[in-house]
C-alpha cells in the first residue's frame, strides 16, 4: 500500500480528517525550512506538502505569493525543494510527501528528470495548479514510471463532465478547491462546499482533499464525513511570517495540534498558538 492509501486509511479508521500543512520550501529562509517542516511533522501531521518556489503564482493569494518572493529571494530553488523533502522523510517514514508546482520550474527541470528526482528524495505526489488534464498525458505519465501520484484538482465551477475526466485519470487523492478564488485564509467555509463535494464524490471512490481558505479547526471539524483531509497552507504562513524566529517551530507545532484535533472532532482548549485566524 502506499504511503497516501494508508494514510487516509487510517485516518479513515480513526474517524479523523487528515491534516497536510503545506509549507513553500525556502521560506520563511533556507536555514529554518527544514526545522519547521520537522515540527509539523513531529505534530502530528499526517502528510506534508512543500511548495516548490516560483515567480509567478498564478492560483496563490497574497500570503503565499509573498512566501514564494521570499524563498526565492534567499536563493531558494527546485532543488531547495527536494532536499526539504529528504530532510522530512528522513523525519517521518510513513507521512506522505507531496509536492505543489506549478508546471514551468518542471518543464525547465525535465518531467522524466525531475519526477525520478522527486520519488528518490522521498515525494509520494505531485499537484501542478497550472496544467489542465487535457495537456498532462506527458507528465502523469512520467509521474506513475517514478512510482508518483499525480494529482489533479478540481474546482466548483468544473463541470460534471469535467469532474467525471478528473475522475478518471485520479491517483492518490483529488486535490478539491474549496472556494472561487486563489489561496488565503478565509473566515468561513464556502456554502457551496458540501454539495460540491458530494457532487464529486459520486463520481468516484478516489480520497478527496480540501484545500484553499482552510484555516481554522472549526473549518478542520466542519469538514469530517465529506473530505478524508484538508491542506492548510496561508493560514500557517501568516503564522510563520508573523512569530518571532525563536518561536515559530513550538508556534507551528501547537497549530498543527490544534487542527488535528479538530480533524478527530475534538474542541481545541484556549492557549497561545491555538487559536488560528486569517
Amino acid at each position: 500500500m502506499s504511503r497516501l492509501a494508508a494514510a487516509f486509511e487510517q485516518a479513515r479508521a480513526r474517524g479523523e480528517v487528515a491534516v497536510f500543512p503545506y509549507l513553500t520550501a525556502g521560506f520563511p529562509d533556507r536555514a529554518a525550512c527544514p526545522e519547521i517542516a520537522a515540527a509539523m511533522l513531529r505534530a502530528g501531521a499526517d502528510g506534508l506538502e512543500i511548495g516548490i518556489p516560483f515567480s509567478d503564482p498564478v492560483a496563490d493569494g497574497l500570503t503565499l505569493q509573498r512566501a514564494n518572493e521570499q524563498a526565492l529571494r534567499a536563493g531558494a530553488t527546485l532543488e531547495t525543494a527536494l532536499d526539504l523533502a529528504r530532510t522530512a522523510r528522513a523525519v517521518s517514514a510513513t507521512a506522505p510527501i507531496v509536492f505543489m508546482s506549478y508546471y514551468n520550474p518542471i518543464l525547465a527541470y525535465g518531467e522524466q528528470a525531475f519526477c525520478d528526482a522527486a520519488a528518490t528524495a522521498g515525494a509520494d505526489g505531485l499537484i501542478v495548479p497550472d496544467l489542465p488534464p487535457e495537456e498532462c498525458a506527458p507528465l502523469r505519465a512520467a509521474c506513475l514510471q517514478a512510482g508518483l501520484a499525480y494529482i489533479l484538482m478540481v474546482a466548483p465551477t468544473s463541470t460534471a463532465e469535467r469532474a467525471q475526466c478528473i475522475a478518471s485519470l485520479a491517483s492518490g487523492f483529488i486535490y478539491c478547491v474549496a472556494l472561487v478564488g486563489v489561496t488565503g485564509a478565509r473566515g468561513a467555509l464556502s456554502t457551496g462546499l458540501e454539495p460540491f463535494l458530494a457532487r464529486v464524490r459520486a463520481a468516484t471512490s478516489v480520497p478527496l482533499l480540501v484545500g484553499f481558505g482552510i484555516s481554522r479547526p472549526e473549518h478542520v471539524r466542519a469538514l469530517r464525513g465529506l473530505a478524508d483531509g484538508v491542506v492548510v497552507a496561508s493560514a500557517l504562513a501568516d503564522l510563520i511570517e508573523t512569530t518571532p524566529p525563536a518561536e515559530r517551530a513550538e508556534a507551528v507545532s501547537q497549530r498543527v495540534r490544534a487542527l488535528k484535533l479538530a480533524g478527530a472532532g475534538l474542541e481545541v482548549g484556549g492557549g497561545a498558538g491555538l487559536e488560528v485566524g486569517g
